[in-house]
């Protein structure tokens, strides 16, 4: 039987080790933990550490200890699990089942994981180990060696476990067929004071993930950037009667639309976890860095911030805070705003690579305030556009429960600023279903059109989602494993460096995969009419970009309209003569002749105008 079976032959065997090693030294390293701190893992700073995760047979220790150290993982925190079944086949395969044994399993993993949380990984160890005596000598080992150890106890009950029973062993216990089964017919000392219980049995694995990692940044073992909260910027219900009045000794600032659209996005928490519009650091950080670098590495790769009038700024220095209006409306208080330099060359040739002002993002850079504003935000009440489409401007946190009541054990997120055509659609649902043949059982897309400013010639937002909804009516996609939402960022056409924005926003939903295609965020230099960024640069920076590995990208598959079905699909370079390629410019062409393209290229029911059809439907462009 295996060590994580719960068994305890019976017997009144001593549970002591007697030490038979002599004559060996203690060598001390040369490298100090500091050290190791320094160059382990993607954050800085020692966090080797215990987390001892005990409980019933079935309880979920190892579910939640091995999801703990995936999480962990893709935060670029070193860490290690060790399973109870797992050591067994191992380390302590030499070992038998009584109580003398199960001691020196204990004693021995203990040593284990204290050598890897010396080495500076977090190391989780999952046993049922149902002696308190055992769980306060493994304690008393990392004590001793000046190394923290968390007890966490996964707090399901006999009830659950056995219903769980994924082994069948509760069954053979009750049968009889097993003796000295632990919570059957052989105690479990519960822990009297563990750091962390965890209800296995009621919350979540990714909840109960998330109570972890919360433990350990209450700890100071990891940074507050990898505890996976989304920061909303809202003034509390309780507070608002409190702050409206406040604002009304404040000085204005009117803020234009775009501004707006970049308060809502910061209201909401998709630009976690900045506080609010950059600070003169964080800018810096993200100009030179693509990254926020304090309290470890977070993805930024674009500025949000606000500029303002020379006029305006000399108006407000030095106030510790700001009223923060738009076409007469109070949004939000700036709290001790910070005034820097808006360097607009330099900003628009590191964000786009270009300082033309052909770019129409660039060009609004240049017709701004010469100078920057940040600081803290608190924003009054959720931003609304009254267009119609709020209901579909969903916040991150809203996603994630959308997500969870319905199931979704992985979500893959497609942003696009086009309407979907049949190519798109092919390449969802082939996702999907790769997705299930690697075992999920209930994958789900969201579909997540950019729903802030884009250039003139773009489909407008309107327009796509009633062509979206026509996908979704006529099956091209499937409408109960869909969720369609609105992405409140404005666009920037800024290549690989925005699609990395793209990316790390999905991950404040919970996102576990995101689809990224052909020249994303893309467009023509505004001289040359060439791509402005390389087609495939976006796709091969987001598989290197810091901060992003919790994501997995999935590339985009090419499709091409197959003129022998009628219909998108995957293209065949053995097949070439079958595939036709509509561009952008093929399409607008058909839309100055009054044509339609062809029938299987786009959901027939969608009423999009001619004209609109012609703007930017390249096919294999999603955003």
């Amino acid at each position: 039987m295996d060590a994580g079976s719960g068994i305890i032959p019976t017997g009144a065997q001593e549970r002591t080790v007697a030490k038979k090693s002599t004559n060996v030294t203690y060598q001390s390293h040369h490298v100090s933990r500091q050290k190791r701190g320094q160059i382990l893992g993607e954050r800085g700073g020692f966090r080797g550490c215990c987390l001892w995760f005990t409980g019933l047979s079935g309880a979920g220790k190892t579910t939640i200890a091995f999801a703990v150290e995936e999480y962990l993982i893709t935060k670029g925190i070193p860490a290690y699990g060790l399973d109870g079944d797992n050591i067994r086949h191992g380390l302590n395969s030499n070992l038998g089942f009584t109580q003398v044994d199960r001691e020196e399993n204990i004693r021995r993993i203990s040593e284990v994981s204290k050598l890897f949380a010396d080495g500076g990984i977090i190391s989780l160890t999952a046993f049922i180990s149902p002696y308190a005596k055992d769980r306060d000598n493994a304690r008393k080992i990392f004590t001793e060696a000046g190394l923290p150890f968390y007890e966490i106890f996964i707090n399901t009950s006999l009830e659950v476990c056995e219903k769980r029973d994924v082994k069948g062993l509760y069954k053979k216990a009750r049968a009889g067929q097993i003796k000295g089964f632990t919570g059957i017919d052989q105690v479990y000392e519960r822990p009297s004071n563990p750091e962390l219980s965890l209800k296995a049995g009621v919350d979540t694995v990714d909840e109960c993930v998330q109570q972890v990692i919360e433990l350990l940044q209450n700890e100071g073992i990891v940074p507050i950037q990898a505890v996976e909260k989304v920061v909303e910027l809202f003034v509390p219900a309780s507070k608002v009667e409190s702050t409206l009045a406040e604002a009304k000794t404040l000085p204005k600032l009117h803020i234009n639309k775009l501004d707006l659209q970049w308060l809502q996005v910061l209201a909401e928490g998709w630009g976690t976890p900045l506080k609010g519009f950059m600070r003169e650091r964080e800018f810096l950080q993200c100009m030179h860095f693509g990254c926020l670098l304090d309290g470890g590495v977070s993805n930024q790769s674009i500025p949000i911030v606000l500029p303002l009038t020379t006029e305006d700024k000399e108006r407000l220095v030095p106030v510790p805070a700001i009223a923060l209006y738009h076409d007469g409306k109070l949004h939000a208080i700036l709290r001790n705003p910070e005034f820097y330099q808006h360097r607009k060359e330099e900003r628009a040739s590191r964000q786009f690579g270009t300082g033309n002002a052909g770019h129409p993002y660039v060009k609004m850079i240049y017709d701004s305030g010469d100078w920057l504003v940040g600081g803290d935000l608190e924003v009054i009440s959720r931003i609304t556009w009254n267009d119609g489409l709020d209901k579909y401007r969903l916040t991150p946190n809203e996603l994630r429960a959308k997500f969870r009541s319905i199931n979704a054990d992985a979500v893959f997120a497609f942003q696009l600023r086009n309407p979907v055509h049949n190519g798109h659609a092919l390449l969802m649902t082939d996702t999907r279903r790769r997705l299930l043949e690697r075992g999920y059982k209930n994958p789900v897309l969201l579909l997540h059109p950019l729903g802030g400013w884009t250039k003139d010639d773009d489909v407008p937002l309107d327009v796509r989602m009633r062509q979206h909804a026509a996908v979704l009516e006529e099956g091209v996609l499937d409408a109960a494993s869909t969720v369609v939402a609105i992405f409140p960022s404005p666009m920037m056409y800024a290549g690989p460096t925005e699609v990395q924005w793209h990316a790390k926003a999905r991950q404040a939903t919970g996102a576990h995969f995101y689809i990224v295609g052909r020249d994303p965020a893309g467009m023509p230099h505004p001289d040359t009419k060439e791509d402005l960024y390389h087609a495939q640069h976006g796709r091969k920076v987001l598989t290197m970009a810091p901060g992003l590995t919790q994501l997995e990208i999935v590339p985009f598959r090419v499709a091409a309209y197959n003129l022998k079905k009628g219909a998108m699909d995957f293209y065949d370079p053995d097949h070439k003569a079958d595939f036709l390629f509509i561009s952008g410019t093929k399409m607008r062409a058909l839309a100055r002749s009054g044509e339609l393209p062809p029938k299987g290229f786009m959901a027939p029911k969608v009423g999009v105008k001619s004209s609109s059809m012609a703007c930017r439907c390249t096919p294999g462009r999603a955003a």
